[in-house]
């Protein structure tokens, strides 16, 4: 659609639309936040979901510094500490030395958070795969386009 197609339609329909869409978004984050919190208390009951998005970020990154997974996470550094020490006790991360920079330390999973982790995500692995099984490839391409252009912030075709 060209910016020429935008005339025709009405800002009541356009602001209705973009309503939708708001509410679909609200409606997912809620689902994620659901598997965030089950996740969390699989890998240790009563783990808040903000220990477990912790978790998860170490072990994507596979190696970071307190510092960095605090920018990563949007989190300040008392609460990374306070998270990092609570993950620590449960002997799901270790410290080790940052070659790079002496005063820091690199955070990693243990084989026992590495353990815990895949056996807390195990029920919902394959999940997307399952609820896109009939879907069409091209549907499944243009909703990746169309995520990345919205998390971009540029216009779809653009």
């Amino acid at each position: 659609m060209t910016a020429a197609d935008h005339t025709s339609e009405s800002p009541e329909a356009r602001a209705a639309a973009v309503r939708a869409l708001e509410a679909e978004f609200g409606e997912l984050i809620t689902h994620f936040r659901r598997l965030i919190l089950e996740n969390a208390n699989r890998v240790s009951p009563g783990m808040l979901p903000g220990a477990y998005k912790a978790l998860t970020t170490i072990a994507r990154c596979e190696q970071v510094t307190a510092s960095a997974l605090a920018e990563r996470m949007l989190m300040d550094k008392g609460q990374v500490s306070r998270t990092v020490r609570e993950l620590e006790e449960l002997t799901l991360i270790e410290r080790s030395p940052d070659p790079s920079d002496g005063r820091s330390s690199l955070l990693r999973l243990t084989p026992l958070g590495t353990e815990r982790l895949a056996a807390a995500r195990a029920p919902q692995e394959g999940m997307l795969m399952s609820t896109l099984h009939d879907w069409d490839l091209t549907d499944i391409g243009n909703l990746t386009r169309l995520l990345h252009a919205l998390a971009s912030g540029v216009t779809p075709g653009a």
